[in-house]
This record gives C-alpha cells, sequence and structure tokens, in this order.
C-alpha cells in the first residue's frame, strides 16, 4: 500500500507564513549546498548536520569544521538536506498539512512548535543509535511533528492522494487518519532494520517527532480550537446552491491547490 498525498481539502483561516518561511529557509540553504563543490559540500554536512556520537560527547568535530556547538547542530541540521528528492518530499508534506497546523495555533507557537518536535526527533535517532557518526539532516523531524498535530487536529479531514495497492493504481480522496496511519505505520516497520545501518532514512526521527507532535499539539493549538475536528471542506456547499443560498454556496470558495 503506498499514498502520496497530493493536497488537502481544508481549509485554513489565515496565510501560513511561518510554513512558507521554513520553505523559503530549507530550499535556499539547498541551493546554498549545491553550490558548493563536493568536498565542501560535505564538509558542511558534517559541520552542520546532528552527529549523535558528537551530541552525547563520544567523539569531537575537527576544529576546522567545528563551526557551531553540538547542541545548536540539532536545529541547523533541520534545514540541510540529502538531495532534490530528499528536499521535494518534505516540502511536499510540510506544505500540505502545516498551514492548517499554523492556523490551528498562531504562528509564534507553530515555530517554537516545529523547532520542539526537530529536536525530539534527533534525540530520538541519537537515543537509539548514540554511537553513530552519520550525520542527521533533513526537515522530516519537524515536518512529523507536524503530521502528528494533524492526525490529533483533522483525522477526517480529506486529502486527495496518489494511491498504489497491488493492481489499483488510482487518484482519490482518503481520510487524514488514514494516509498518516500508514505513513506512520511503514515507519515503525522499516525501524528495527535501520538501526546501526551506514546510511539511509533515519525513521526513529520521523518516530519521535511524530509523537512529540502528537503530544504537544494539545499544548500549543490556540484556546478555542478542538481536537478531532470534523472534516471540512472547500468545495462548494452544493445544498445551499440547490436551495438557492448563493452567499452560503461561495462561502468557503474554491479549491487552493
Amino acid at each position: 500500500m503506498f499514498f502520496l498525498p497530493l493536497y488537502d481539502d481544508n481549509p485554513a483561516g489565515a496565510r501560513p507564513l511561518v510554513v512558507w518561511l521554513l520553505m523559503a529557509v530549507c530550499i535556499a540553504v539547498f541551493v546554498w549546498q549545491t553550490s558548493l563543490p563536493p568536498s565542501e559540500a560535505q564538509a558542511a554536512v558534517l559541520a552542520f548536520g546532528a552527529i549523535p556520537a558528537v551530541l552525547f560527547g563520544e567523539v569531537s568535530l575537527p576544529p576546522e569544521i567545528a563551526l557551531v556547538p553540538a547542541w545548536l547542530s540539532v536545529f541547523t541540521s533541520m534545514f540541510l538536506h540529502g538531495g532534490w528528492l530528499h528536499l521535494a518530499g518534505n516540502m511536499l508534506y510540510l506544505w500540505i498539512f502545516g498551514d492548517n497546523v499554523e492556523d490551528s495555533m498562531g504562528h509564534g507557537r507553530f515555530l517554537v512548535f516545529y523547532l520542539l518536535c526537530g529536536l525530539a526527533a534527533a534525540l530520538t535517532q541519537a537515543w537509539v543509535d548514540p554511537a553513530s557518526r552519520i550525520p542527521l539532516v533533513g526537515a522530516s523531524g519537524g515536518i512529523a511533528g507536524v503530521l502528528g498535530a494533524y492526525l490529533v487536529l483533522h483525522p477526517r479531514a480529506n486529502v486527495r492522494v496518489f494511491a498504489w495497492i497491488i493492481f489499483f493504481i488510482r487518484i482519490i480522496n482518503v481520510p487524514a487518519f488514514i494516509v498518516l496511519g500508514v505513513w506512520i505505520a511503514g515507519q515503525f516497520l522499516a525501524a528495527p532494520d535501520a538501526v546501526g545501518a551506514s546510511g539511509g532514512i533515519a525513521y526513529f526521527a520521523h518516530i519521535g517527532g511524530f509523537v512529540a507532535g502528537m503530544a504537544l499539539a494539545p499544548l500549543f493549538k490556540k484556546r478555542g480550537v478542538k481536537l478531532f475536528q470534523k472534516p471540512r471542506s472547500q468545495v462548494f456547499d452544493m445544498e445551499a446552491l440547490q436551495s438557492g443560498s448563493l452567499t452560503r454556496a461561495f462561502t468557503h470558495g474554491g479549491r487552493r491547490r
């Protein structure tokens, strides 16, 4: 079973300024990474990536690349990426699910929430494999937190996905709790085999970020925002159209994406 989210049908009340900012910084940093010669690009990953063995004081970086304190690398690593596909996948998920979570928290709280989820993600991966000298890079820890928050805030929201289930290949609407449930289940299934590996995906970071997002969302949401909200839609209200109430019918406008 494979789901690739394309967009959600879940209106947000405010512009996702922090989501846009995070995306812009990630893209700008990646453009900077790709502009470097290979040796300098690798040095940048070592300098700004979160290395578990360095975080726990097992080893130290050479002075020439120890550009930030080990604790700060947990946050700088969130803006580095290992390739175009890595970046594109993370930005897609942040774009689809981030606006509603930011809307439920407000701009400032959302930024703090996102960084805390990234911190939880990095520390989870480091705790599972503390001797690893492989740098952790990518925004997926913070984004996993966004997914966890979306699950507890909008579990029944419609998500338009590219679905591939054996011989079934189609673009369909799927409730968010199924899309996100399949995603996190995949992380748990793949995580044990990834411990001690020489590279690849940091599945435990995804799990740590996701669980942190679920736990922190009730604390960071605005007072009037409810958990487990009913599904909302941006498409025209057909019942209102049939009853002749054009004002009500067009209140929500069309699709954003």
